[in-house]
């Protein structure tokens, strides 16, 4: 059944295979996901619904065929009177797994911003999913709803959102749990990188490359042992792939102790730090970095939001020069731009043991390397926004 432990091959599914509902279909993990369902045949149809058209969706060209015209269809799935037309199938039947990758994916907007494009796309979607009777509703929600801690969170530990949009995804996840008939699993994920990402990964190489630029030492706020755990997004695609196949196929493993709703962590071994991350920059711009002192960070913590002004007002320009020299003209999803949310000293340090063992699920990417963030930035190159 299996290649390899938690990858299905392209000829194990016989004619009967899933036909599968993507909603968030072009955003980052939307289309990564379309992706591997692509790349290995797992689907008998698939439909990928976004508010965003493909041509301005900043698809690299390996997406062309997986996120194709043809499967793709322009809606916002928040709102209630479009469902019908997102869920109806030609063939009269109904979708057997739907993915919920959508939702509002900047920091720092205001809760209305989350409710409208979150959270009732969430509770919508998975409505009308019950209704129809889905085979598997797969919900993608974050880390960042548990009580920051440096040892790793389990699924049956404390929450306390430290996002915003963490707050949201996880009113999102009770709503659902209250949705009757819901063949729900919640995923909550660690910081997700690889090729073509713009997020947290991202900002950080984005701002080394302007502190390599300057010639400057690029210093972190609090510590090296600040938990920023990670996951690559081919495994996290992986991981949502099999979290459906899971629980159409009898959710074997689960202990009603846990609780109804299917709850896992995702995310790798490495345990990833801000000294993990450190020494990646270092190696690979040939930068100094290091960590502010006690003194600093505790200032930082009392006036963050001037000392992140500061340190945006300090980097941006230089960021703008580079991509005008590079000829860079239309300017990709990169930016150096530090959001206050993101720079708090809250550790995202998650236990993905529930999932490996439940699901029977490994990770091919077991650490974030050198070698990975590297290939993140080659892939920037071929995209023609890294300066």
């Amino acid at each position: 059944m299996t290649e390899a432990v938690g990858r299905t091959t392209p000829t194990a599914l016989t004619d009967d295979k899933p036909a599968v509902l993507i909603l968030g279909g072009l955003g980052y993990i939307g289309r990564f996901l379309a992706l591997y369902i692509h790349q290995h045949q797992l689907a008998s149809e698939v439909r990928l619904v976004d508010k965003v058209l493909p041509q301005l969706a900043w698809l690299a060209p390996e997406f062309k065929e997986a996120c194709s015209q043809d499967k793709f269809m322009q809606a916002d799935a928040s709102r209630e009177q479009t469902l019908p037309r997102i869920f109806d199938r030609s063939s009269g039947k109904q979708f057997d797994y739907v993915f919920n990758c959508g939702g509002e994916t900047r920091y720092s907007q205001d809760d209305e911003v989350y409710r409208l494009r979150s959270l009732n796309l969430s509770v919508a979607a998975g409505k009308e999913a019950a209704k129809r009777d889905v085979k598997a509703f797969v919900e993608v929600s974050t880390g960042m709803v548990y009580k920051p801690d440096p040892s790793p969170r389990k699924e049956m530990d404390k929450t306390k959102p430290w996002l915003k949009m963490a707050k949201w995804k996880l009113t999102a996840e009770e709503e659902l749990a209250k949705i009757e008939g819901l063949n729900l699993v919640v995923l909550r994920l660690a910081h997700v990188y690889g090729n073509y990402s713009s997020k947290f990964v991202a900002t950080a190489l984005s701002l080394a490359r302007v502190y390599q630029h300057l010639g400057k030492e690029m210093k972190w706020l609090w510590d090296k042992d600040l938990r920023v755990n990670t996951v690559h997004i081919d495994d996290a695609t992986r991981a949502i792939w099999r979290a459906a196949e899971w629980s159409d196929q009898g959710r074997k493993g689960w202990n009603s102790t846990w609780g109804k709703v299917a709850l896992f962590n995702v995310v790798d071994h490495g345990n990833t730090s801000q000294g993990t991350m450190s020494q990646i920059i270092a190696d690979i711009f040939a930068i100094p970095t290091g960590f502010q002192g006690s003194l600093i960070s505790n200032f930082a913590r009392l006036n963050l939001d001037s000392v992140v002004d500061d340190v945006n007002d300090e980097i941006l320009g230089p960021w703008a020069d580079l991509l005008a020299a590079a000829n860079i003209t239309r300017p990709g999803p990169l930016s150096p731009f530090m959001e206050k949310e993101l720079l708090k000293d809250t550790d995202l340090s998650l236990d993905g043991s529930r999932f490996e063992e439940v699901a029977v699920f490994k990770y091919e990417k077991e650490r974030i390397t050198q070698d990975e963030v590297q290939e993140m930035i080659d892939s920037y190159k071929r995209m023609n926004w890294w300066p």
